[in-house]
């Protein structure tokens, strides 16, 4: 079987056919594959990682894991619901565990699927900490970052030369395979510089819609800076901005975060 795609014909043609634009930060991005394909890859290898873990349940902490993710996934309706795009969520089916790890790292899948290590929780500390990361990795799923660093991988590929081209499904799954190495030891899914940057913007709005202290978000990252012991930096934070822009990028946005903050109800 082939799975089909619209390439168009060179990299002018492709933006003009499937330019996607994050209806939060306004961030436009090329994404030319399956978003149908993607989902179903997500959830089987979800599912996998699932089995091969030791998954945390009825504790405090993966209380308030669901608790925090929750909250989060709500924020995200609503606000897609308010500018008349549910249906980009329509397919989506959330799922929020807690896994036993040492590692620092937390992600989520495209469709909402969601693992936090427990390696992670020292550093976020409480729930504004945990909502810093959720709302990022939320973001990655909903700013269609997977779908855009799988285009990337297909054009780096095939070029912009084909038209109604078509993939075989081995060469999907190696393509998928590269963008989200789950199967490995640590659970890393490689995102650009610039995916990372809207994630921490996208995450910070997020967090704050859903009623936590977008303040927070500054101390969180320089705990996990400080976090990293000699050269060796925490996975979480590998292909993220420095921290000097990271911080200065969320000072720049706080004003408009601390609105929706209070908007839900949180103290100025």
């Amino acid at each position: 079987m082939k799975i089909t795609y619209l390439l168009g014909v060179g990299a002018i043609a492709l933006s003009l056919v499937a330019c996607t634009t994050n209806p939060i930060t306004g961030r436009s991005s090329l994404q030319i594959a399956n978003n149908s394909e993607i989902l179903t890859m997500s959830s089987q290898e979800y599912k996998t990682t699932l089995a091969k873990s030791k998954i945390i349940s009825g504790t405090a902490d993966a209380k308030r894991v669901v608790s925090v993710g929750s909250r989060i996934k709500g924020a995200a309706e609503r606000y897609y619901q308010s500018i008349g795009r549910s249906a980009d969520l329509a397919n989506y089916s959330w799922e929020f565990n807690l896994l036993q790890s040492n590692e620092l790292n937390a992600w989520c899948m495209p469709g909402g699927k969601v693992a936090v290590y427990t390696g992670i929780l020292p550093v976020t500390k409480n729930d504004n900490g945990l909502a810093v990361v959720l709302g990022h990795e939320v973001s990655h799923a909903l700013a269609g970052h997977g779908n855009e660093r799988i285009s990337q991988a297909m054009v780096a590929q095939y070029g912009g030369s084909i038209l109604g081209g078509t993939i075989s499904n081995s060469q999907w799954a190696s393509i998928f395979q590269k963008v989200y190495p789950i199967g490995s030891q640590v659970a890393l899914l490689k995102y650009g510089r610039n995916q990372e940057s809207e994630a921490d913007q996208m995450g910070l709005l997020l967090m704050s819609m859903a009623g936590y202290d977008p303040r927070e978000a500054i101390p969180f990252w320089n705990r996990m800076e400080a976090a990293s012991s000699g050269n060796r930096q925490p996975e979480f934070l590998s292909t993220h901005p420095n921290p000097e822009t990271r911080i200065s990028d969320i000072q720049k946005n706080l004003p408009k975060a601390l609105e929706y903050y209070k908007s839900a109800g949180g103290k100025i």
